[in-house]
């Protein structure tokens, strides 16, 4: 029985996304919200009909890396170019301020002999940034393509090299990591390696497009390369699989059926693997370890991580000569959180700087996040239409 228990439980967890994702819509709000919702109510923290496992947490990954890799395929370089050393900028203030507030805030609370390593470690969480949902918003919303959606796209994936970057300096000030050189070069040499096999992979594709144009073993052989970047990305060069997949995107996006190949991935992608990573998110919501002053940590946490992106990111564009309107929407897209502040969390976790208990804050952190950010662009967008 329990051998083919994930079959309910994939039944429970699309249901209840569709049904909830069309409710958001129903209300106003964007679909992926009622999906988050949906995970939830039927995972541990409520209902407790559906519990995560090692299958949903997979099935999960592949839903945002094909995310990002049809955020990839949708980018247009001409505009990436042009955003290119301000997506940089922005990208460095949303990781320096909300690092800098959140050491300041774990001291306020937990201060004390030994405790700043810990408190820089706190603010590395809170700079990660995960734009599958906010790029999952921009999508629905028909933004994803403008100047400001390839600037929050552009800066979140920086945002991530530089994340990885302090992540392992504070790890390896711990003195348990000896290899932070290292890792910091591997991860300079991905993006070396993926551009200079970009134009070989470039010229292979719009061999096969030319030859069979609207056939569907040019999609399948996108997505086996999306795939193959992303393993390579993680397990080798010690960066995020969820950039590689972004890249593999970047790499295609120029093909005359890039389009037609987005439309491919993404109906697998609607239909299942996307559903399954937004109620994940839910899934691993749990409050059963919180206290009055990690509750309050919590809180905390929360708001000074979303002003923290804000006020960096926005601030920065807006000296980037953008618009202030603009420049609000691309602080609101910078502030979710996910699987890269689980994954940094994690390692946190083996290195000894981080308890358990701290994975509440964490969730808390992702959870609201992925709620609040499409719904407040989403708003601006509706009051400020802007490319």
């Amino acid at each position: 029985m329990d051998s083919v228990r994930f079959l309910l439980d994939l039944a429970i967890l699309l249901f209840a996304a569709k049904a909830f994702g069309i409710l958001a819509r129903r209300v106003g709000a964007p679909e992926v919200v009622g999906e988050i919702v949906a995970g939830l109510l039927v995972g541990p923290a409520v209902l407790g009909l559906v519990d995560q496992s090692d299958f949903l947490s997979q099935m999960a990954e592949v839903g945002v890396i094909m995310l990002m890799f049809e955020a990839g395929l949708g980018t247009d370089l001409k505009k990436l170019r042009q955003t290119g050393w301000k997506a940089t900028l922005i990208a460095c203030a949303g990781v320096f301020v909300p690092m800098a507030l959140g050491t300041a805030l774990f001291l306020c609370f937990y201060g004390g002999p030994g405790q700043l390593l810990k408190g820089l470690f706190i603010g590395t969480i809170m700079s990660a940034t995960s734009v599958s949902i906010t790029v999952a918003a921009l999508k629905e919303l028909g933004k994803l393509d403008g100047v400001v959606g390839t600037t929050i796209t552009s800066a979140a994936i920086i945002d991530d090299v530089i994340g990885i970057i302090v992540l392992t300096v504070v790890i390896g000030m711990t003195g348990n990591s000896s290899g932070s050189a290292l890792v910091i070069g591997k991860a300079a040499l991905f993006f070396v390696v993926a551009i200079g096999s970009g134009f070989v992979v470039y010229k292979v594709f719009s061999w096969l497009d030319a030859h069979y144009t609207h056939t569907r073993r040019v999609p399948i052989a996108s997505l086996c390369y999306c795939l193959a970047l992303a393993y390579l990305a993680e397990t080798y060069f010690g960066i995020a699989d969820i950039t590689g997949a972004y890249v593999a995107g970047v790499v295609l996006c120029n093909l005359s059926d890039a389009g037609y190949i987005e439309r491919r991935v993404d109906i697998s992608s609607y239909m299942v693997f996307a559903p399954l990573f937004f109620t994940g998110i839910g899934l691993k919501t749990s409050f059963s370890s919180v206290d009055a002053k990690l509750l309050a940590f919590s809180v905390c946490f929360v708001i000074v991580s979303l002003l923290g992106k804000v006020i960096g990111c926005g601030l920065c564009a807006r000296a980037c000569r953008f618009s202030g309107r603009d420049s609000l929407k691309i602080g609101l897209g910078m502030m979710t959180r996910g699987e890269v502040a689980l994954i940094t969390a994690q390692k946190g976790l083996s290195a000894g700087l981080l308890t358990a208990d701290f994975f509440t804050s964490v969730i808390l952190l992702i959870l609201v996040s992925s709620i609040v950010t499409p719904i407040l662009l989403k708003r601006e967008y509706t009051k400020y239409p802007t490319d």
